[in-house]
């Protein structure tokens, strides 16, 4: 075999230059524009889509599941993007190394293609506390963005800002409110995920600013939280004032803060798949609203464009790329959908103009984040991870969200805040020591889980961390009536609520909280003073036995800080916390909504009692 010269080597890499990238010899020393940072955004979004083959342009489109990942998938499909869905994990309790080491792994891959267009790794970052001020929100946001970085990921889908109009509704803790006021004011999450964008910024621009930022997305687009009896995925059957009025404005809000992407929903409109929606992705929030990030399907959203879902997979390809989505997370058949769209390319039914767009817009997202300079993992950032100043925060969070509904029974006097010092206090309830139930949904796995998941305080352990060392603390579960009366107790405290669930799961036609949560209430509560601490994603039936109790604390699902439930149950701080929605009577209620003819709440939009704090409030 004839050795090469360095004038023939130099002579071939000039050679693979052109092949690869175009342009003169004269000009093969050079970059090309969409390498060179100091260029444009947009001159360096269309000098790569001139460079992009369909199998390229093709795979920037395509979202895969990291369980179907690998790197020579990764190189031969081109893919632009990867995910974890709820639960998928580098292996159970992974450390932030593993994810890193992981992430870094695919990304490799995805760099050593001929153009070296860097992935863009999502997660859902679903937290569950729904009523805070918006300056707390945004350092929330910051703090998720900081977490969500140390993992290796750049990608958060979040904020959910549906406008959940029926409690009944298994997303609805995913929601701030019922009333878009208050939704709007909470897409502050928006700058804390992305940071503030700069003045004279133009709407609908992606922004995502810093090694320290993730790019956000608002969803589910749009009227997700307004489906017919609250039935996850189904119709929201309304007309175009409505929509405009109480499900669009916190869109409006998202893209004026510079939100990436969106995220559109399972749901439909007046019977039309949202999925399949031209007029409302295309025509208005790509046309009318100016939004120029990529917007991005759900979960298998597109196979539900069919009933049953994925009985034409081909015309569901066909027409969610149609009606203006521009990246699909597949999320595992990926060959499948590659295959599909490329046909459709090929044969016209998709012109190159609207793969043209989605890829644009992709890119742009990925150059405006800084994604082709800073494409890794910043091994630096592993120690924000579960740090204690965002512990902290989380506990802000909770003491600030909880609302008190009642404090003492008519002619008795306020049982809140109680005494750190008494003989014997009981702890009951099954949501008292179980960190699972105070997180909810969404925690470390998709559907949530039950006991000690994660590094946490439960309610019985703040109890004790918060009394004065002579008080007992005694904790009974679910304890007899007997042993209620006979224990010589203080006061109680009872911690009940609902089970974990997500989506579909946790859709309800009757709200109730689970057995024994009510009679464990009622036996508790008929024999001794006590405080009803309520654990739900949403209010729940308690007319029934509201009665019985002397207070009641809306403490909605507080995660893994329970020393903020304790930080007001005993004045430290004091009660501040409002309803972001209508806390109804009876299921026979709903939907019912402030504003309704038939209002008639329990406890209306906006109500919550306060206590005052020993403590500065900040």
């Amino acid at each position: 075999m004839a050795l090469l010269t360095a004038p023939a080597v130099a002579a071939l890499l000039l050679l693979f230059w052109s092949a690869a990238y175009g342009g003169d010899a004269q000009d093969q020393g050079v970059p090309p524009p969409y390498q060179d940072a100091s260029k444009d955004v947009e001159v360096r979004v269309r000098d790569l889509l001139a460079r992009m083959t369909l199998a390229e342009k093709v795979g920037q489109m395509t979202q895969i599941e990291r369980i179907v990942a690998s790197p020579q998938a990764l190189r031969d499909y081109y893919i632009g993007s990867l995910l974890s869905g709820g639960g998928s994990v580098p292996r159970k309790q992974a450390t932030a190394a593993e994810w890193v080491t992981m992430v870094s792994d695919f990304q490799k891959a995805c760099l050593s293609t001929r153009l070296g267009i860097p992935m863009i790794y999502g997660i859902d970052a679903v937290h569950g506390h729904n009523n805070v001020d918006p300056n707390l929100v945004k350092r929330i946001g910051a703090a998720t963005a900081l977490e969500v970085r140390a993992t290796g990921i750049q990608y958060a889908f979040a904020p959910c800002i549906a406008v959940c109009r029926d409690p009944r509704w298994g997303r609805c803790y995913e929601s701030y409110s019922e009333d878009h006021r208050i939704v709007q004011a909470m897409t502050e999450l928006i700058p804390g995920l992305q940071g503030d964008v700069p003045q004279n910024f133009t709407s609908g621009m992606p922004f995502a600013a810093g090694k320290d930022k993730v790019a956000a997305c608002a969803k589910h687009f749009v009227g997700d939280g307004g489906t017919q009896n609250g039935i996850n995925e189904n119709n929201t059957i309304i007309d175009q004032q409505g929509l405009m009025s109480i499900h669009m404005p916190a869109y409006l809000d998202a893209l004026r803060k510079g939100v990436s992407t969106v995220m559109i929903s399972y749901s439909s409109w007046n019977g039309l798949k949202m999925h399949a929606n031209h007029d409302l992705i295309t025509g208005f929030l790509k046309g009318r609203l100016n939004f120029q990030g990529f917007t991005i399907s759900d979960w298998e959203g597109i196979d539900r464009i069919t009933s049953p879902p994925g009985a034409n997979y081909s015309y569901s390809v066909q027409a969610s790329i149609l009606a203006g989505i521009d990246m699909i997370m597949v999320p595992n058949n990926y060959q499948n959908f590659i295959t599909i769209l490329t046909g459709h390319v090929n044969s016209g039914l998709i012109p190159m103009s609207r793969i043209d767009d989605a890829v644009t817009r992709i890119l742009r997202v990925k150059f405006t984040m800084g994604l082709f300079e800073n494409p890794m993992p910043d091994p630096s950032l592993a120690d924000q991870l579960g740090k204690q100043e965002h512990r902290d925060l989380a506990r802000e969070a909770v003491r600030k969200s909880l609302v008190l509904l009642k404090n003492g029974k008519p002619g008795d006097a306020p049982l809140l805040p109680l005494p750190k010092k008494a003989a014997r206090i009981l702890v009951a309830g099954s949501h008292a020591d179980n960190l699972g139930y105070q997180c909810g949904g969404w925690t470390i796995e998709w559907q949530g889980d039950t006991g000690r998941t994660t590094v946490g305080t439960t309610v019985l352990d703040a109890v004790k961390a918060a009394v004065d060392p002579s008080t007992e603390v005694v904790f009974a579960e679910s304890p007899d009536a007997e042993f209620v009366r006979s224990g010589g107790f203080s006061y109680a405290i009872v911690a009940v609520g609902e089970h974990p669930y997500t989506e579909t799961k946790g859709d309800s036609m009757n709200l109730t909280i689970p057995d024994p949560g009510p009679s464990t209430v009622q036996t508790v509560c008929a024999a001794v003073r006590c405080v009803t601490v309520l654990i739900s994603g949403r209010p729940v039936v308690i007319q029934p036995f509201l009665g019985a109790m002397d207070a009641v604390v809306a403490a909605w699902l507080p995660g893994t800080e329970g020393q903020g439930v304790t930080d007001v149950l005993f004045g430290d701080y004091g009660f501040t916390g409002k309803l972001p929605r209508t806390w109804f009577r009876s299921v026979d209620q709903l939907p019912m909504n402030y504003g309704d003819a038939h209002y008639d709440p329990l406890f209306p939009l906006g109500f919550g009692l306060t206590t005052q704090g020993k403590m500065y409030q900040n």
